[in-house]
């Protein structure tokens, strides 16, 4: 009989602990590290590195590419190249990439004929689909020396005209080497190019 006045008595306190109490230590409890939010933000600005081993869409890139080159006599102008990366943290280098991308698929090949470039249609789209599985991309800190960058590099192109477009077509090879070696997990070094001579800066 004790024994069931005592619950009487405080089954009301017991009540209020488990509806008002145990609520508020739940929230009390420690946060999941950030670093797991962290290492979700890093994978969306990755890539699977089997999308640059496809041999047949690596074979159309660089004989396009080739082929541009032939009719570009402007040695002293570089768009693709370690210059983009100047003040560029390594952390934001894989969305300055996708920025890059978007630029060049829009502007340059989009806007050119398939009869003039084979093959140019193909590697814009295979270009596109890698920018929009980055779209969750996203930099980090600030974003002034990308932009700046970028718009040094969009400048160039609109000046040099028409040359501009055949010179961004003609290093599509070095733009999907710079691709691949940013935004995937095991990067390979970029510092040579087909054929093992030395990038000029």
């Amino acid at each position: 009989m004790v024994s069931l006045q005592n619950w009487r008595r405080y089954s009301p306190a017991r009540i209020f602990f488990c509806c008002c109490c145990l609520p508020l230590l739940l929230l009390a409890l420690p946060m999941p590290p950030k670093e797991a939010g962290v290492l979700h933000a890093s994978h969306s600005c990755r890539l699977r590195k089997t999308n640059f081993q496809q041999s047949y869409i690596r074979n159309r890139t660089y004989t396009l590419a080739k082929l541009a080159r032939l009719s570009d006599q402007d040695t002293d102008n570089r768009l693709i190249g370690q210059q983009l990366y100047i003040n560029v943290k390594e952390t934001n280098r894989c969305y300055l990439m996708k920025r890059v991308v978007d630029i060049i698929v829009k502007e340059v090949l989009l806007s050119e004929p398939r009869i003039h470039y084979p093959f140019i249609h193909d590697v814009a789209q295979f270009l596109a689909a890698l920018s929009t599985e980055l779209s969750g991309c996203k930099f980090s800190g600030h974003r002034g020396h990308i932009e700046k960058n970028l718009e040094e590099m969009k400048h160039k192109i609109k000046q040099l005209g028409v040359s501009g477009k055949n010179k961004a077509i003609g290093e599509l090879d070095l733009l999907f080497d710079f691709m691949e070696n940013a935004c995937t997990e095991a990067p390979k070094r970029i510092g040579t190019i087909k054929g093992g001579n030395k990038m000029k800066n």
